[in-house]
């Protein structure tokens, strides 16, 4: 005959393996956002860096473009309008300098640079535990 005893089953796990369960999930957890922030800080980190070669190379060539473009201009026109030529020129230029704020305005503002990716991760961690 088989006893039975009034101990814990073997198939259910007491209170110290379901804590260190838990643990060991908690830091696998951890370490996978941890490895997806890494990789999209990487991704983001070369395309800025590509995005800023480009604007640095492009903001040299369009400088030298718009001075001699803004030199013909004024020395074509400084007979018919004199000093007003230049009043017309820096307005343009100011008119353009605010159109590019704008745009910038409009950039930061879709949220390019926010890591999209990791914080849906974070968000659905977090409302997860709580």
């Amino acid at each position: 005959m088989t006893s039975r005893h009034a101990g814990p089953d073997d198939n259910h796990p007491g209170l110290i393996a379901g804590t260190a369960a838990l643990i060991k999930n908690s830091i696998g957890l951890l370490l996978s956002r941890v490895e997806l922030a890494a990789i999209e800080i990487g991704e983001l980190r070369d395309n800025l860096a590509r995005l800023l070669m480009i604007a640095a190379l492009g903001t040299v060539i369009l400088l030298f473009a718009v001075g001699s473009w803004t030199a013909l201009i004024v020395v074509l026109a400084w007979e018919a309008l004199g000093w007003k030529i230049l009043f017309l020129v820096a307005m343009l230029y100011s008119a353009g300098a605010v159109a590019l704020l704008a745009y910038a305005r409009v950039i930061v503002a879709r949220k390019v640079l926010a890591l999209p990716a990791t914080m849906a991760e974070l968000r659905k961690d977090r409302d997860a535990l709580l």
